[in-house]
Formats: C-alpha cells, structure tokens, sequence
C-alpha cells in the first residue's frame, strides 16, 4: 500500500509541475505578445531624444590562418552587443527572457561591421547561431558567432 501511495504523490507532483510549465509558457507567449505589440523595427531605440549607445566585445575561439601574401587572417569570434530599448521593458516573473535567433529580426539591431573586415558573415550551421537576452529594463544582449576573415 505505501507503494502505490508514493507513486500516487509521485503522479501528483508530475502533473503540478506540468502544469506551473503550461502556466509560464502562457505568461511568457502574453510577455512576448505584449513587447511586440505596435514595436516597429525599423525605428532605433529613443529616435529623436538620444543616441543609442551600442557596447560590443569580441570572444575569440580561434585565430588563423595568416596570410602574409595576402596580408590577411582568419579569425572566429563571438561578437556581443548590448544596448538599451525602453520599449523593451516589461515586468514579470523571470527577470531575463532568453530567445532565439527568430526574435532577433522582430526587434531593432544595430548595423554594425568591421571596418577592415574583408569578409564577416554570421555563422549558419543548421541554424544561424545568434542569442538574444532581454532584460526586464529593457537592456539586450544579443550574441552570434562569425567568423571573419580581416585585411
């Protein structure tokens, strides 16, 4: 008998928890929903009042080859981006929405480059490998892979 009472409060767990994952799937779908509602992409954040200011740093995973003829090298880095958007804000009971690259082109992005790049491409390896952050002050953090080849 004190088997099947376990496995009963076992059972009982399982389902309350599935369902508290139901219930936060829903909060964060409403969440999502709420951000994008009338957000235009194609605006940068504080547009007319501020510059936005966009800070970046570069993890290196790999250096090389070095061309000396060509005067050129290779390099594969993550390249990280963070920067404020105030539309972005929201109140919930995670403190960080953690997204896929699929969101990354609903929102604004900042265009940046490197200025001695001869070719930087962000890495696609079955999916293009890209994360966005958004913190509840509206603060993101958008990371993606590329490789660059540099003159």
């Amino acid at each position: 008998m004190k088997f099947v009472e376990n496995s009963f409060f076992c059972m009982q767990l399982y389902v309350s928890g599935s369902d508290a994952f139901k219930n936060n799937i829903t909060l964060f779908t409403r969440i999502l929903d709420r951000l994008l509602d009338g957000y235009d992409n194609r605006l940068r954040p504080g547009l007319g009042d501020r510059v936005t200011e966009v800070k970046t740093d570069i993890y290196v995973t790999s250096f090389g080859p070095v061309s000396d003829t060509d005067m050129e090298y290779t390099v594969d880095v993550f390249f990280r981006q963070r920067w404020t958007d105030e539309r972005l804000k929201f109140n919930g009971p995670m403190n960080i929405l953690r997204l896929n690259n699929l969101m990354a082109s609903k929102i604004w992005t900042p265009d940046t480059f490197f200025h001695n790049g001869k070719k930087s491409v962000a890495h696609n390896m079955t999916m293009p490998n890209k994360l966005l952050r958004i913190m509840e002050n509206g603060t993101l953090l958008y990371t993606m892979r590329c490789p660059c080849t540099i003159k």
